[in-house]
């Protein structure tokens, strides 16, 4: 699944001038001729360690489980374990 997340980006990068332009113009018919995942719509964040679409952190790039786990071994700087 990350491997086709990358592919996406690949192709959403590549078309994107293109679809800018398509718009500008207004030609739609030209526009649905594009693969469906050169479409900015079709990416989904995911984990960048595990590939986990669900409880993503954006500030982070990974998940919420894997932010626990290297939160909790010291590997991310500035952020320690809250206790009261």
């Amino acid at each position: 699944m990350k491997a086709r997340e990358v592919k996406r980006q690949k192709l959403v990068a590549k078309f994107a001038a293109k679809k800018e332009a398509l718009k500008k113009a207004g030609e739609w018919e030209a526009l649905q001729l594009l693969p469906k995942n050169a479409s900015r719509v079709r990416l989904h964040n995911r984990c960048s360690i595990t590939g986990r679409p669900k409880g993503y952190l954006r500030q982070f790039g990974i998940s919420r489980i894997q932010f626990r786990e290297m939160a909790s071994a010291g590997l991310i700087p500035g952020v320690k374990k809250a206790s009261w």
